[in-house]
């Protein structure tokens, strides 16, 4: 389980590209290495990875072709920095709500406004997620536990802080950048039930 507060933004150092798979290797802080061991999960933009391998500070995540295809980690490039967050514990504060590390779909950045101290991103989402998305709701957006600033349509936003904006990849995020959405799984789970008992009544 992760908290969607992105702990640092870190290089991905080296990719090793197979045939519909690949590992690639993200420098750690000493920080985020300490109690690392192999096995432990870890969110890259918001999607649950396996440590492989830890070489130093450098460690090493094996990713599926459906992760490829589905994420934006399979456009990232050794030299990009990516919003990371350990798992959390029993025990921790839960600063933003409980995530999975299992991402829904990719929706791109349609729209940036920026303003003194703020920033407000509009992005697009598939027709069949649109569904779980709400004014004022949680939503994961590259790992980021953020509440939705306004939806239209297909179209929502979020209002960033500056100091969402310094710890994470929003700060940079452009026109045309693809993001990872995870929608709140208590939201999907209400919103499925009611499909599911309107259907069944027919």
């Amino acid at each position: 389980m992760f908290t969607g507060i992105v702990q640092t933004t870190a290089e991905v150092v080296q990719i090793d590209k197979k045939v519909d798979f690949q590992s690639h290797a993200v420098r750690f802080t000493q920080e985020l290495l300490d109690g690392l061991a192999l096995g432990a999960s870890v969110a890259h933009n918001g999607c649950c990875l396996t440590v492989t391998r830890i070489e130093g500070d450098l460690v090493w995540f094996d990713l599926m072709q459906a992760t490829l295809n589905l994420t934006n980690l399979g456009s990232v490039e050794a030299g990009d920095k990516i919003n990371l967050e350990r798992a959390a514990k029993f025990g921790d504060e839960i600063g933003g709500h409980s995530m999975s590390g299992h991402i829904m779909c990719a929706a791109q950045v349609v729209e940036v406004i920026d303003s003194p101290n703020n920033r407000q991103v509009w992005m697009e989402l598939p027709e069949n997620i649109t569904k779980y998305v709400f004014d004022k709701g949680y939503i994961g957006i590259d790992g980021i536990s953020l509440t939705v600033g306004a939806v239209d349509g297909r179209r929502f936003c979020v209002n960033l802080i500056p100091e969402t904006l310094q710890r994470t990849n929003m700060g940079w995020r452009k026109l045309g950048d693809s993001v990872n959405i995870e929608v709140d799984p208590q939201t999907q789970a209400v919103v499925d039930t009611v499909e599911r008992v309107l259907a069944a009544r027919g």
